[in-house]
């Protein structure tokens, strides 16, 4: 299946870069990858608008003949600029490993070293795979968190960061070998520098709106009530065993679930889960701040357990829906299925839904196809049985996270 070709940034040794990166598809039963270049060179440029003047020019380099390459000499600036999840800062590796090995850290450096071992894998960098195969760590980097708990974990991080101090200016080197910046045409890169100073002011004005100053009348409302107040959430989730429901906050950006341990407490009725939030404190909401709040209201019984249309998440269905391909899927009730196995597995530090909805999985790519439209992308092809066996795998692992009460 032909995937997308997403433009990433590099944050190099030179500066910030961008360029293009075609993940991982197959073609004629075999598997490729591949960036922006031609043969041994890496192409990189300063900004999308160089970016852009080269991709509407020029006739030979290593995408042309990838399946999804006609459509992007015709796409504009916004969709040639990279998003914040294929921004990638190479140079501030050991920065990064400087922190503690917490889940944003570990997240954020093993983004870095997959894109790090792709260029590798393309550019022929042996360097780069002696490098990142001298610490242990580099290769659990994926599991989140857990590998590098404790003593042991510890240690595996610690021969990690060694290996960083001493050696990753030989990545670095390696890479910024490889790098080249092609000319453009004077004529497409005028153009281009145009659209991108619309883009960028348009993002301004579109930023300014969405941050309206505190005494402006068109402030939206904030959402009012009880669950407001404390700040969680009631969840209803229906699945073929019938519908459930539980709580879920969010702090910062961290999800936390009624539970322990990977675990969600579920239960049949909203007066099941009143009773239970009155009588037990075992669990990972007890640590919230609100939390007695809760607790007071349920064991007087006064907890309404009120559920906003957002917070209803409907799992039946899609699986047979995604058989018939992506226009037959209902696009909110996918990206809100997706949404809780997402925050589940985040919760419980389990990597394998990121690692099965990322880019470059067959059922990342239908995901995005189908929850973030875009014309210009190629729609995912036929038979859909790995898409609807990689899905069924996430439901069935998150509905087995569902203690029911």
């Amino acid at each position: 299946m032909a995937q997308d070709i997403v433009p990433i940034e590099l944050g190099l040794t030179q500066g910030d870069v961008v360029t293009l990166w075609a993940p991982r598809w197959r073609e004629k039963g075999e598997e490729w990858e591949a960036f922006l270049g031609d043969e041994e060179d890496l192409f990189v440029f300063p900004d999308a608008a160089h970016l852009a003047a080269f991709v509407r020019t020029a006739e030979e380099h290593d995408l042309i003949d990838h399946p999804a390459w006609p459509v992007v000499p015709s796409l504009g600036l916004a969709d040639l600029s990279p998003d914040d999840n294929h921004q990638f800062d190479l140079v501030g590796v050991p920065e990064l490993v400087a922190e503690d090995p917490d889940t944003w850290t570990i997240g954020e450096l093993a983004d870095v070293i997959a894109i790090v071992r792709s260029l590798a894998e393309v550019c022929d960098l042996e360097k780069v795979h002696e490098v990142l195969d001298s610490a242990e760590g580099f290769s659990l980097l994926p599991q989140g968190t857990l590998p590098f708990s404790g003593r042991d974990g510890a240690k595996l991080w610690a021969e990690l960061s060694e290996v960083v101090s001493e050696k990753w200016d030989e990545v670095l080197d390696a890479i910024d070998g490889v790098v080249n910046t092609p000319d453009v045409p004077d004529k497409e890169l005028a153009v281009a520098q145009e659209e991108l100073a619309a883009l960028e002011a348009e993002t301004a004005a579109a930023a300014a709106v969405d941050s309206p100053s505190e005494d402006s009348d068109d402030e939206a409302e904030e959402p009012t009530g009880f669950w407001a107040e404390v700040g969680v959430d009631p969840i209803k989730i229906i699945t073929s065993a019938g519908e459930f429901y539980t709580l879920r906050c969010y702090l910062g950006d961290d999800p936390v679930f009624l539970g322990r341990r990977g675990k969600i407490e579920v239960f049949g009725s909203p007066r099941a889960l009143s009773r239970f939030v009155a009588e037990n404190d075992e669990h990972d909401l007890a640590e919230v701040e609100t939390w007695n709040d809760i607790k007071v209201k349920a064991t007087a019984g006064e907890l309404d357990v009120e559920v906003d249309d957002d917070n209803v998440y409907v799992l039946t269905g899609i699986a047979e829906d995604m058989e018939e391909g992506p226009d037959s899927l209902d696009p909110q009730q996918l990206d809100l299925a997706v949404e809780l196995f997402e925050d589940a597995a985040e919760w419980a530090e389990d990597e394998s839904v990121k690692d099965a909805l990322a880019s470059s999985e067959s059922l990342g790519w239908l995901v995005s196809f189908v929850v973030s439209p875009d014309p210009t992308r190629l729609a995912p092809s036929a038979p859909y049985d790995a898409e609807v066996a990689a899905f069924r795998e996430l439901q069935a692992k998150f509905e087995d996270r569902l203690n029911v009460n």
